[in-house]
C-alpha cells in the first residue's frame, strides 16, 4: 500500500524524528515537507499521514492549508504529531479539512514533544527528552498496525 506522509516540523523537529523512524522501517512510505513540495501530487497514494508539531493548540497552518488545496477526495488519512501541553482539541481544524473532503480518518499517533515556544522557553521548555526512544517504538508499531 503506497503511503504519503505530509508534515511539518520546524520549531524542534520532534514530529520528523517519528516520521524518520516510520519511513525507515516501510520503504513504501514517501515523506513530503509541505515546505519543499507545496505543491505535491497525492492521487497517487492509498493512504495520506497529515503530520505536524502543534502550534498555537493547532496542527500547523501550512498542513491545514496543504490538505485544502491538494488532499484528494476519498482517500484514507491519518494523524501524527507532537505537543507539548499534554491535552486540547489539536486536531479540530484539520478535521473539518478532512470532513469536507469524504476521507475516511483510519487513525492517530501523537506524543509528547520538547516544547520552548513562547512562555516555555522562559522555564527551559516542557516535555523534555520527547520523543524519546519509547515515543518512537510506538509510532512505528501505530503504523504497523494501522
Amino acid at each position: 500500500m503506497k503511503t504519503a506522509i505530509v508534515y511539518y516540523s520546524k520549531h524542534h523537529g520532534n514530529t520528523k524524528i517519528l516520521l524518520d523512524a516510520i519511513a525507515a522501517d516501510d520503504d513504501h512510505v514517501k515523506l513530503i515537507d509541505v515546505t519543499e513540495l507545496p505543491d505535491a501530487d497525492l492521487s497517487q497514494y492509498d493512504r495520506i499521514g497529515l503530520a505536524s508539531g502543534i502550534y498555537f493548540s493547532s496542527v500547523a497552518k501550512q498542513i491545514i492549508a496543504f490538505a485544502e488545496k491538494h488532499l484528494p477526495k476519498n482517500k484514507d488519512v491519518f494523524y501524527i504529531y507532537t505537543h507539548g501541553a499534554p491535552v486540547g482539541g489539536f486536531l479540530r481544524g484539520i478535521r473539518t479539512v478532512v470532513k469536507a473532503k469524504n476521507c475516511r480518518e483510519i487513525g492517530k499517533y501523537h506524543c509528547p514533544g520538547f516544547d520552548t515556544f513562547g512562555p516555555f522557553g522562559k522555564i527551559g521548555g516542557i516535555a523534555k527528552g520527547h520523543p524519546n526512544e519509547k515515543d518512537i517504538a510506538k509510532a512505528v508499531s501505530y503504523y504497523r498496525t494501522m
